[in-house]
């Protein structure tokens, strides 16, 4: 089902800056203040914003105090979430995701911030943005940075992907929900597990072992979270790592793998995740995937 999207920014709009998982460098949160000055808004810091809890950004109460804030606050028009590490699945079931339902705002982010974009989806019925965060924006190509504030500000966006030796052909239209396959894999059974049904399921990932990569394939395969989608998208699978032993195939060969008794497409290669190309698109927005084995596949928000 494809979710409402919250109004889009206008100059003069703030946008509230904070961090539900791991510490944050102020240097990345001034760069940020800097490039979204220039594109015309006004900044809120969170209250809690440099608070240092062991690798957490504050305690989860300061954390889920200034998300909460951020939600509540009727001038924040968008909160952006300064990076993601590990942490944000630990503040999101106490906090009233009904209060974002009735102010609809945007929430920005990727990586650990899956848990969030699920949540949002799931309890407010709310389209977000997967898209890059502060603390990468130093190294974040011009086309990156500029699709965050293309979607932020209201605008559907249309991507290509490269052909691919694993990619199969087709085309499909559905909702496209996902992220980071390590969090999607966690929040299996929890109020923050997504219905895949129908859906185009994206799908990316750092840092993981190979084997792991194929123990959580195995496990969305065995829950029927692979069966009844419209496509998957395969973006970064940055830094995998690998044992004495090796696993013998590539991440995006598991994947292949654990998706090849169906039919839908798949897209590998696509723009997004942990690289500095890192392209935002909507979380909870139909989409239309047209894939081809030799020639770039393209994806378009409906």
């Amino acid at each position: 089902m494809e979710a409402l999207a919250p109004p889009a920014l206008i100059p003069g709009d703030t946008i509230a800056i904070v961090s539900t998982a791991r510490k944050v460098d102020a240097a990345f949160i001034n760069l940020a203040e800097k490039t979204f000055t220039k594109w015309g808004f006004k900044i809120r810091r969170g209250d809690n914003l440099f608070k240092v809890h062991h690798q957490f950004a504050g305690s989860d109460s300061s954390r889920r105090a200034d998300l909460r804030s951020a939600f509540e606050d009727p001038e924040v028009k968008a909160v952006v979430c300064a990076r993601g590490g590990y942490g944000t699945a630990r503040i999101i079931d106490d906090i009233d995701f009904d209060v974002l339902k009735q102010n609809p705002k945007w929430v920005t982010g990727y990586s650990d911030v899956t848990a969030l974009h699920s949540h949002i989806y799931n309890k407010a019925g709310l389209q977000s943005i997967h898209g890059t965060m502060p603390v990468n924006f130093e190294d974040n190509t011009p086309e990156s940075l500029e699709s965050l504030r293309l979607l932020l500000t209201g605008n559907f966006l249309s991507y290509t992907a490269p052909a691919h030796r694993l990619n199969r052909a087709g085309a499909g239209e559905g909702v496209m929900l996902g992220g980071n396959l390590s969090v999607l894999y966690s929040m299996a059974a929890s109020a923050s597990e997504l219905n895949t049904e129908g859906a185009v399921l994206f799908l990316e990932d750092l840092d993981e072992y190979l084997y792991h990569i194929d123990r959580m394939m195995l496990a969305l395969k065995r829950a029927g979270k692979l069966a009844k989608l419209a496509g998957i998208v395969v973006g970064g699978m940055t830094d995998m790592r690998d044992n004495t032993v090796p696993f013998g195939k590539t991440a995006e060969e598991i994947i292949a793998e654990h998706a090849g008794s169906y039919a839908y497409p798949i897209c590998f290669g696509f723009p997004a995740g942990h690289i500095t190309g890192n392209r935002a698109w909507l979380h909870g927005k139909k989409v239309r995937l047209t894939v081809k084995n030799d020639q770039p596949s393209s994806l378009n928000h409906c």
